[in-house]
């Protein structure tokens, strides 16, 4: 299983940049995206950005990843974590969805 990292640009430059996320600096290659200004947050999978996101995204998912070291750590209480989840009915992505009768 391969994990997305919210990494935000620290500098760039050309198709590499410098991006601050959890576990610290690290290069990630920009090929995916192109070139991104500083305070740029990206998803990044193994030191690469494959998209661009906004804070907010940024925010939900590493409060997920949060929640995911907290089950780790025998926590059984999650909702702090998945707060954008609560109270929401879960809905299937419209290409698994059946047609319509």
């Amino acid at each position: 299983m391969c994990l997305g990292l919210p990494m935000q640009v620290v500098e760039c430059h050309g198709y590499v940049a410098l991006c601050q996320g959890r576990g610290g600096l690290r290069q990630l290659d920009l090929a995916l995206v192109g070139e991104q200004p500083p305070g740029t947050w990206l998803l990044a999978f193994i030191d690469a950005a494959r998209e661009v996101i906004d804070a907010e995204s940024a925010q939900r998912i590493n409060a997920a990843l949060d929640g995911l070291e907290a089950a780790m750590d025998g926590e059984t209480d999650l909702s702090a974590h998945f707060a954008d989840l609560i109270g929401r009915t879960p809905e299937l992505p419209p290409h698994l969805r059946g047609a319509p009768s």
